[in-house]
């Protein structure tokens, strides 16, 4: 690898704030806050949805019923 062009790969916690959860990973992001994770202090990246909140993981996944959606399309929009 050259010197010089890559971006520096560090520690950081990412902090899902809807369900208040934290994971260790790393990352080239750069994020100007920190906080204290396993007694240790690391750079922090909030985000809304992680896999302790997404509704595909968590099981509260909902399915629509695309097939009445469709044939009211149909139906609205069928030429004359």
């Amino acid at each position: 690898m050259k010197k010089g062009i890559h971006p520096d790969y560090q520690d950081v916690v990412f902090h899902d704030t809807s369900s208040d959860h934290k994971f260790l990973t790393k990352s080239t992001m750069k994020p100007s806050e920190t906080t204290e994770f396993e007694g240790k202090e690391y750079p922090v990246i909030k985000i809304e949805v992680s896999s302790e909140s997404h509704p595909f993981y968590t099981g509260k996944n909902i399915l629509l019923d695309t097939a009445g959606r469709v044939e009211k399309f149909n139906k609205r929009y069928k030429k004359k």
